[in-house]
């Protein structure tokens, strides 16, 4: 699965801390999903699309 989570978050200048703390998380996760490592669950894929105010398909998608 690709994202696009790093580039939706750079946008708003937030640390992958800040991210991981504002949907529940760790920071550790937060950069296993945006490298690719880990796939969200639907409740965090739910939650990261929330906190950026897109479509979750805006943040994920299959090759």
């Amino acid at each position: 699965m690709n994202n696009s989570v790093c580039e939706y978050r750079e946008g708003p200048d937030l640390t992958q801390g800040d991210l991981a703390s504002h949907v529940g998380v760790t920071r550790p996760s937060i950069n296993a999903v945006e490298r690719g490592r880990y796939d969200p669950s639907l409740e965090l894929a739910l939650k990261l699309a929330a906190e950026f105010d897109c479509a979750v398909e805006d943040l994920f998608w299959l090759e």
